[in-house]
């Protein structure tokens, strides 16, 4: 089990590259179970997670090769319409095979899902979504067993706003009979870069980027190749970084209009930011300001930056608090920031942070993969070393991130061991 040691203190400078967004390519690489046929998914990152959504579709009948940051992905022999447990367990996003596999072929077994080491976040919007569009489903011993004949279009009203199910919904309306209108959709860029992959393969939807979807199912679809939007959360974790360790960073091959809430909240937080077409630069303030966050759906500001957001309000100079009204429960990174000098009170789904306390390196360990983040960031931050154990849930969604930091001038290295 690998961990990262690091040298506190170091100043950032320079260029980093952004990869492909984790959670987009999750779903696009499920979607092409919907035709028969071969892709190219361009951009993708080498990631943990993809590596596992690989092995969850080759155990389907699917073939896949990587060449750099190209996967080849062959859906013409799919012959198992199971996602067993021993794979779903290890990744939440598994459960996009589910819609895919039941309008293309008429079944699907798919455990339920594991892989996040905090707060349930319940599958029910998938499950009631597939029954709406005429799927009978049970529950049988952990897995979800779906079947239709053919799925038909219907009216879908999310109570609340869920990327996974909106996607999992648009995957399975796509080739189900007649019209189907999904409200209160997720509108995130990984839906909108899902939903674009569809249209390239014969989907007809209507109002990508909307939180109204229409889908006008049709008989087939056929392959496309599609490339992976950046990741924004990489990107923001790497401008938090520049806030907090930097004097000047670009953060390149990103989309700016992703990152928006991020930006403008780092600029009230006395950063310099300047936009480009497909980077962001920001020029590190001298004395970092308290600002107080909210998460939301997009386009407000991300829970995926939620851990990042309070590392660097610890190093800003007064009081501020970090909401999130997505996941309640999503602050296990605190009690190990604390351990590395943060002054932070947890008050239900808040974060009371009290700034400009000295960090300082001691060993910490990781929970989940954003407050594996958080503390990479503070031990850039901390005087002395940090060790950060558990470093796999980093690996599920950050590509080479040890590589990247050290190309800006962080002393950190991968250490590999039995146990930590």
């Amino acid at each position: 089990m690998d961990k990262f040691v690091i040298q506190g203190g170091k100043k950032l400078n320079g260029t980093v590259a952004i990869s492909g967004a984790k959670n987009a390519s999750l779903a696009l690489m499920p979607a092409t179970i919907l035709a028969s046929g071969s892709y190219k998914l361009l951009n993708t990152p080498d990631l943990r997670d993809v590596t596992t959504m690989s092995r969850l579709l080759q155990s389907m009948g699917v073939t896949i090769a990587r060449k750099g940051g190209v996967l080849t992905i062959n859906t013409f022999r799919v012959n198992k319409f199971e996602a067993p447990y021993e794979h779903v367990k290890k990744m939440r996003a598994s459960i996009y095979v589910l819609g895919p596999l039941l309008a293309r072929y008429g079944e699907a077994k798919v455990s339920l899902p594991g892989g996040c080491a905090w707060g349930p976040r319940p599958v029910n919007l998938h499950i009631e979504g597939m029954k709406k569009l005429g799927a009978s489903i049970e529950l049988d011993r952990g897995y979800i067993v779906a079947k239709a004949k053919r799925l038909k279009g219907t009216k879908i009203v999310f109570n609340v706003s869920s990327v996974g199910a909106t996607g999992n919904i648009l995957m399975a309306a796509v080739l189900a009979k007649g019209t189907t209108r999904i409200e209160n959709a997720a509108i995130e860029p990984e839906i909108t870069n899902l939903a674009e992959f569809l249209v390239m393969m014969g989907a007809k939807i209507d109002g990508i980027g909307s939180t109204t979807l229409e889908v006008q199912g049709v008989d087939e679809l056929h392959p496309h190749d599609v490339t992976t939007i950046p990741d924004r959360i990489e990107a923001g974790t790497m401008l938090v970084a520049a806030a907090m360790c930097g004097r000047k960073v670009k953060v390149d091959g990103c989309n700016p209009d992703h990152l928006s809430a991020v930006t403008a909240r780092l600029e009230d937080a006395g950063a310099k930011v300047s936009i480009g077409d497909n980077s962001v630069t920001l020029q590190a303030p001298r004395e970092l300001k308290p600002v107080s966050v909210t998460t939301a759906a997009y386009p407000g500001f991300p829970t995926d930056m939620q851990a990042q957001w309070i590392t660097l309000m610890s190093c800003a100079h007064g009081p501020s608090t970090v909401t999130d009204t997505i996941y309640f429960d999503r602050f296990k990174h605190v009690p190990e920031l604390v351990r590395l000098g943060a002054d932070i009170e947890l008050k239900e789904n808040a974060a009371v942070i009290l700034g400009k306390k000295k960090l300082v390196g001691t060993t910490v360990m990781s929970t989940d993969l954003r407050a594996s983040a958080a503390l990479v960031l503070a031990g850039l931050k901390a005087e002395g070393e940090t060790e950060v154990l558990r470093i796999y849930h980093l690996d599920r969604g950050y590509e080479s991130i040890e590589k990247k930091l050290r190309k800006l001038g962080a002393e950190i290295r991968r250490v590999s061991g039995e146990e930590f």
